[in-house]
């Protein structure tokens, strides 16, 4: 049982809107500051003359500076509160998010996309951490769906944003500069939504059963991390290869955004039901047959159902495994979170640029896929084992 120790009037009060700071948080650091660069891409690698070994490079840099951000968000040496933390990230990722309309040569492209990685896996775990504590502190910790709907909500708002300023004729370094915009607008809404107060302090009993069980979710939230981020970085790009879907280009992204918004309120709602384990083990089951269907099933009908599958899973998985690491965390969640969020980061370094390198030498997305796809089984059975003998 957890143990809190808190002031009644810091943490009880506007839980609602503490949750809605956390989904404005994600929106702008990881929905926007990360998954941006999916619709945006293709016109990049137009522009540019970019291989696809590139584009994967670039998202793999990204996803290094989101694993290096993440191991410092587990150490010590950050001293001051959570919030300072949590409002420094969201202004850098911003600020990155709009210097790519700026950026000279493929060198800054590297180095703006590795430092938005560092502050969008500082708002993650930061976020996380400072609203699952003082949601749990007051006594709402249902409202932890709304958190986490943020990314699926900032999908949704970069999808709209990229598909209407390009029926517009706007090129991708004024998409790039929209974006960060947008995601400055945000940062002012988390300012409000979530005020400087005493943190809670939470502490939650530790068992042996419990470690395996942690063990099993860093192991699966690595392989789910590779498993996703192939078709969630190339998903746009294929359909915009293929004339026979190329029509609902503007449409695709935008599915994977509505779809994402309210996956996590059904996942955790199913979780509730089956067992996170059990609700994650599905999930993941499901987003291997989207991610099967994207290339296997290259017709309109296949390319809509892998991107609904996508996103209404990839999100979901994201809040069961951290959800579940939460429960598990001893003391303070943040070095848990961020174990979590490392395996997450190392799955999606990998996986990009394994697609990139793939695809350039062969010419499909077929074999980095069905790879991804095998990823993501693995990680239900490994989620299912990891869950029978903790039981």
């Amino acid at each position: 049982m957890p143990i809190s120790y808190h002031s009644p009037v810091t943490a009880t009060r506007h839980p609602l809107s503490l949750a809605l700071g956390g989904l404005v948080a994600l929106a702008a650091a990881v929905g926007i500051g990360r998954f941006v660069y999916t619709p945006i891409l293709p016109l990049m690698a137009e522009d540019l003359a970019m291989t696809q070994g590139m584009a994967g490079v670039l998202v793999s840099v990204n996803f290094l500076g989101y694993l290096t951000g993440a191991l410092f968000a587990a150490t010590p040496l950050l001293p001051g509160s959570r919030r300072t933390w949590l409002i420094s990230a969201l202004t850098l990722s911003a600020l990155t998010t709009g210097a790519m309309a700026f950026a000279p040569s493929n060198a800054a492209f590297l180095a703006l996309r590795f430092v938005g990685g560092v502050a969008s896996a500082f708002v993650l775990v930061f976020a996380s951490a400072l609203v699952l504590d003082r949601l749990r502190a007051a006594g709402r910790s249902d409202l932890a769906a709304v958190h986490f709907a943020g990314v699926g909500t900032g999908i949704t708002l970069s999808a709209v944003l990229v598909s209407s300023l390009t029926a517009l004729e706007f090129g991708w370094r004024s998409l790039w500069l929209a974006s960060g915009l947008t995601a400055l607008v945000a940062l002012g809404l988390v300012t409000r939504l979530v005020p400087d107060r005493v943190e809670p302090v939470v502490l939650t009993a530790h068992t042996g059963q419990g470690h395996r069980g942690l063990m099993a979710f860093v192991v699966a939230y690595g392989l789910f991390g590779f498993g996703y981020i192939i078709t969630a970085t190339f998903l746009v790009a294929i359909v915009r290869a293929s004339a026979e879907v190329l029509a609902i280009e503007p449409w695709v992204w935008l599915v994977v955004g509505l779809t994402a918004a309210p996956s996590v309120a059904l996942w955790t709602w199913v979780g509730g039901r089956i067992g996170i384990a059990q609700a994650f083990a599905l999930a993941c089951v499901m987003e291997a047959g989207g991610v099967a269907a994207s290339v296997l099933w290259l017709a309109i009908p296949g390319v809509l159902l892998a991107a609904a599958l996508l996103g209404g899973t990839f999100m979901g998985l994201t809040a069961l495994g951290l959800m579940g690491a939460h429960r598990l965390a001893q003391g303070d969640p943040r070095w848990t979170l961020a174990v979590m969020t490392a395996a997450f980061g190392l799955g999606q370094i990998v996986g990009p640029t394994f697609a990139g390198v793939v695809y350039d030498a062969t010419g499909t997305l077929l074999g980095p896929s069905l790879t991804a796809v095998g990823a993501l089984l693995v990680g239900a059975l490994l989620v299912m084992v990891g869950s029978t003998q903790a039981s």
